[in-house]
């Protein structure tokens, strides 16, 4: 009997030294799981803090240096003494002036936006569908070829272009003999012109790597399944394609609203927007306080129309 129970402590003894090194290996593990989870975060932390400091000393605080300003009579610069006011957002709604540029430059957007992306849509097509190798490459190089010069410089460009006797009115004069003059500088559709050409590589690129990414077994399957070419199109390269026209409608229509060079050198007394008006508060007429709350208008609104479509494009992409 003594036997049994020495035989059934030993056993006892070694299952609880069995059970306490299992319970300390997993006390090592969880220690080292943690380690190495702290080491990921730490190196993710210096891998992208820099970046993100960057962009806190030059977006997120002259940001809140502009939105300061906003609520001032005048800037605090000069010997000035400042008041708190909100007659700065006040003058936005009380003068009709500044709410129909704002509707004209939102609309300026809409425009800009719609003819990149019908230009951009099918040139992305061919390029990730429809031609490879050196002929691709050099196509590419023409769609990046407007960020090699500078903007200014290219804008002035299109005044050669686009002005009476220029480049365009010879070219229809040869074409057409006899054509009226085609004199389109300082004109709504001057302005467009520019900028689609300075926007719609983003178009170009965004739409590209997302048709370039959709798998052709996809479309093989609804050739196979009897699909004509536009349903297909409609229910499976649109929906898969989706983000890449959202990335490109963002990096688009956000700029184009407020846009200021543009319309100030194509449009003359044609191409006052919003952003020229914001433009001489800063550069002309030194009311910071009033440029200040006019930019938070405009940031304000954009702000609301991507959040009212967020939902729609968060629909499509959910059915793609």
């Amino acid at each position: 009997m003594a036997e049994m129970l020495a035989r059934g402590r030993t056993m006892m003894q070694s299952w609880c030294t069995i059970w306490l090194a299992n319970r300390g290996f997993a006390r090592v593990e969880q220690a080292i799981t943690l380690t190495a989870q702290r080491r990921r975060v730490l190196n993710a932390a210096g891998l992208i803090g820099p970046a993100y400091l960057w962009l806190l000393l030059t977006v997120f605080l002259p940001l809140l240096a502009l939105f300061y300003f906003s609520f001032l009579t005048v800037a605090p610069m000069g010997g000035h003494v400042p008041e708190w006011t909100l007659a700065n957002y006040g003058s936005f709604f009380r003068q009709e002036f500044y709410r129909t540029l704002m509707w004209r430059s939102l609309w300026m957007g809409v425009h800009v936006t719609a003819l990149c992306l019908l230009i951009g849509y099918p040139a992305a097509w061919v390029l990730a569908r429809m031609i490879t190798g050196r002929v691709r490459e050099a196509l590419f190089l023409l769609v990046i070829l407007p960020f090699w010069t500078n903007a200014l410089v290219r804008t002035f460009s299109w005044t050669i272009v686009l002005r009476g006797n220029g480049l365009l009115d010879q070219a229809i004069h040869w074409m057409v003999p006899g054509a009226p003059v085609m004199n389109v500088l300082y004109t709504y559709p001057a302005i467009v012109i520019g900028i689609v050409h300075a926007y719609l590589p983003y178009m170009i690129l965004t739409c590209y790597l997302s048709l370039q990414a959709i798998d052709q077994s996809l479309l093989e399957a609804g050739r196979s399944l009897g699909g004509s070419w536009a349903r297909i199109f409609w229910k499976v390269i649109v929906p898969l394609s989706l983000p890449g026209v959202a990335a490109g409608v963002i990096l688009i229509f956000v700029p184009v609203v407020g846009s200021f060079m543009e319309p100030r050198i194509l449009g003359g007394s044609q191409g006052t927007m919003i952003g020229t008006v914001i433009e001489d508060q800063f550069v002309a007429v030194f009311n910071w306080p009033l440029g200040s709350a006019l930019s938070f208008i405009l940031l304000g609104l954009v702000l609301v129309i991507l959040l009212a479509a967020y939902p729609l494009v968060r629909g499509r992409l959910g059915e793609g």
